[in-house]
């Protein structure tokens, strides 16, 4: 339930709450010795706010993104060949095969400005 209230931009309301604490006061009802909650999905740290201030103190909630990001320096740091390769301060071009109205729209959501994507060619 939580990727369509994200994808219908309902996530920030007191009914995606409700049903956030719903489904984390269940799986925290199957034990007691959860300490780490994995956001598995993209969608997900659009809830980060509201699943953080919902867990019980002590539990560590992670991000996929955070993980694959610090994966990457460090793959870099490693491999510094292929990091002079790479341009910096450059600008992003959004491509997609979806609707490109609907996509700016969900990505603003996520990177927190907006975006003009351009229809990609398959």
């Amino acid at each position: 339930m939580w990727v369509p209230m994200i994808e219908n931009r309902a996530y920030n309301t007191p009914g995606a709450r409700y049903f956030v604490e719903q489904d984390l006061n269940a799986l925290f009802a199957k034990s007691a010795k959860i300490d780490t909650l994995l956001l598995g999905c993209t969608h997900y740290p659009l809830l980060l706010d509201t699943i953080s201030s919902l867990v019980p103190k002590g539990v560590k909630v992670l991000t996929q993104g955070t993980i694959v990001a610090a994966s990457l320096v460090d793959y870099l740091q490693r491999h510094q060949a292929l990091d002079a390769g790479i341009t910096r301060h450059s600008d992003c071009v959004f491509y997609t095969t979806d609707a490109t109205a609907d996509f700016d729209a969900h990505a603003a959501d996520f990177l927190g400005y907006s975006v003009h994507s351009l229809p990609a060619t398959l």
